[in-house]
């Protein structure tokens, strides 16, 4: 898939793998195995952001995945976020779509809310703020309806 087919038809919340088709160096080629991995990975969808102008410069529409957190004794130091243009070269697959019931959490609502959490439920979503400090927090159920609508369309997790 390209990118434009992921922006238009993955739902927030998928998770995401990109690839530009080349093999996978042996481990012991650590900078190039390295920089392969910078094009070939997986994450999920947090994020759309349509085409916006800022002055006399117009920003394309683009979408952000959540590729990574790393830290240690529960305390995340770093996370790591690609965004890509709807003109990457990278070819994109969908590999699982939230579940049917599934709750997503965004920081807050309206234009460029970003996805923070993906609960199995709205009980775990509610637990899940009583933890994780978000007091804009907007919480979304994943429906039957948005499934039926990928199936209706001929959009099928590939």
């Amino acid at each position: 898939m390209s990118a434009h087919l992921i922006y238009d038809s993955a739902p927030i919340g998928a998770l995401i793998a990109w690839s530009d088709g080349t093999p996978q160096p042996p481990a012991r080629f650590k900078r190039k195995l390295s920089a392969w991995q910078t094009q070939n990975s997986r994450g999920r969808l947090i994020r759309r952001q349509g085409e916006r102008g800022m002055g006399n410069v117009t920003l394309s529409a683009n979408f952000t995945v959540h590729e990574a957190d790393f830290g240690a004794g529960g305390v995340i130091a770093i996370r790591v976020y690609r965004t890509f243009a709807l003109d990457s070269a990278l070819r994109f697959t969908i590999l699982e779509r939230p579940a049917v019931g599934s709750v997503r959490i965004f920081n807050h609502s309206g234009e460029g809310a970003e996805l923070v959490h993906l609960a199995a439920d709205r009980r775990a979503a509610e637990e899940w703020l009583c933890r994780h400090g978000y007091p804009r927090a907007v919480l979304e159920e994943v429906t039957a309806d948005e499934v039926g609508a990928d199936i209706a369309e001929g959009r099928t997790a590939a």
